[in-house]
């Protein structure tokens, strides 16, 4: 006996995935993410660049200046990107992720030709997770598909 196989629902252009979170969390993750990245991101800048000596009030700085600065990129970086379309989108964020990594990569006294193939190693593994995400979510243009 032969049966249909179901059919997926994705497939319907009628079929929109579930919200499982409302409103408030949405605005709540929207600043609590660059926040928490950004200070963890500074605390790790701050504890490499300390290498293990005591901690002073420039190495405290030194994180909280890192922690500012990669949140502001990420939300620039967020509002930024979906403006443009689905190739620079995925450059814009490989280069944020290489930078960053390469920055603090640089932090642990590696010679700046490494630290420089290691952010580009980050920045090109990004970039093609990014591309292949947008590229099968996105319209040339980078509208969100209709399906």
């Amino acid at each position: 006996m032969a049966h249909a196989a179901p059919t997926s629902r994705t497939t319907s252009p009628a079929y929109v995935a579930p919200d499982v979170f409302g409103p408030e969390v949405h605005t709540f993750a929207k600043w609590a993410i660059p926040i928490v990245g950004g200070l963890i991101y500074g605390y790790w800048a701050a504890a490499i660049n300390r290498d293990g000596g005591p901690i002073t009030g420039w190495n405290v700085l030194f994180g909280f200046a890192c922690a500012l600065a990669v949140a502001l990129l990420y939300v620039g970086v967020r509002m930024l990107a979906p403006l443009m379309k689905r190739e620079l989108h995925a450059v814009l964020w490989a280069s944020y992720a290489g930078i960053t990594f390469g920055f603090l990569y640089c932090q642990t006294d590696a010679s700046v030709l490494r630290s420089t193939l290691m952010a580009l190693g980050v920045a090109a593994s990004v970039f093609a997770v990014a591309f292949y995400r947008y590229y099968t979510r996105e319209d040339a243009a980078g509208h969100p598909d209709s399906h």
